[in-house]
């Protein structure tokens, strides 16, 4: 009978410069710079059979991820909505970079089971993540430039010439977003999306991009990696702020809370944003509320594979 030879758990808790590391198996914290030479250089160091754990950020875990698995090790990418809920049952108080790299490796070595491996996402992620990153980058420019140049007289003619051309390369962006849209089979995914009230076309592609990306087993989890789960910081008898965690990408965070601005004005989820206003919450924390609401109701519809009802139809029949 051939020996089961225990693996070893490593915790790493990433930010823009730096990982900070934990083993398991000797409580060792070390810290790495967050640069491909440094991380293939640690990991050439590693025995195969260690697993890694590391929690979703915005982009800066990526290199440790796909490097990782690229030398065939076992990496756990957990999300920050089952990260803070185990942070909880296990009564943790500290939150550091070295305190989060531990929670990491414990969670791993005690709930591994119930997890699977980070996979690398499918082709179409990628290319609507780019496609999205780079309108985000061309609409934050114009906008930028239209207001810097309102009082140029001078070169009106020759900015307007300029901004048509931006907004050509615009239009250009999201004929390529349907090309890639209708090669991979989403079209039908970003119409029910797109179906609900508010959600645009960008907007319920970026929630299709999203819904793509992983197998969440609920709308909390898909929630958590958009970055519009909360993080709460209560102690004793005092209730601290509510802030949103804001992992993941902050395209889909704008591209969300305009559809709730105009998700607001329409008749299906107006009374909503107004009961949420008329109990003293600020209109961005109403907006925030309704933004939530509409990537949960999208998330159903994908998952289910449903078609939309509007509130108004419902209210008719």
């Amino acid at each position: 009978m051939a020996m089961q030879v225990e693996r070893s758990i490593v915790g790493a808790d990433v930010a823009k410069a730096e990982l900070v590391i934990h083993h398991d198996d000797r409580d060792e914290i070390i810290r790495l710079k967050n640069s491909k030479l440094e991380i293939r250089r640690w990991l050439k160091q590693q025995p195969l059979n260690t697993a890694i754990a590391v929690e979703a950020t915005n982009i800066y875990h990526m290199d440790l991820v796909e490097l990782a698995h690229g030398l065939g090790f076992e990496v756990y990418v957990i999300d920050g909505f089952q990260l803070s809920n185990y942070r909880k049952s296990v009564g943790g108080r500290v939150k550091t970079d070295p305190s989060d790299a531990r929670l990491l490796s414990r969670f791993l070595k005690n709930e591994g089971q119930d997890l699977r491996p980070w996979s690398p996402p499918p082709a179409v992620y990628g290319k609507l993540q780019s496609l999205l990153r780079r309108r985000a980058a061309l609409v934050t420019a114009r906008t930028a430039m239209t207001q810097s140049w309102a009082n140029e007289t001078l070169l009106k003619a020759a900015f307007e010439t300029f901004v048509t051309s931006i907004d050509r390369l615009d239009q250009l962006i999201q004929k390529k977003i349907k090309e890639v849209l209708r090669e991979a089979g989403l079209q039908e995914q970003v119409a029910r999306c797109q179906a609900v009230e508010g959600i645009g076309f960008l907007t319920a592609t970026a929630l299709v991009m999203a819904f793509v990306r992983g197998e969440f087993k609920s709308s909390d989890s898909y929630i958590a990696f958009l970055g519009m789960d909360l993080r709460v910081n209560d102690s004793g008898q005092k209730n601290g702020r509510r802030r949103l965690t804001k992992r993941g990408c902050s395209e889909i965070r704008r591209l969300l809370h305009n559809a709730a601005m105009a998700a607001s004005r329409s008749a299906a989820w107006k009374g909503l944003y107004e009961q949420h206003r008329s109990t003293g919450k600020a209109t961005t924390q109403a907006l925030v509320i309704l933004a939530r609401k509409l990537a949960r109701v999208a998330f159903a519809l994908m998952k289910n594979q449903d078609e939309y009802v509007s509130k108004g139809a419902k209210m008719a029949c």
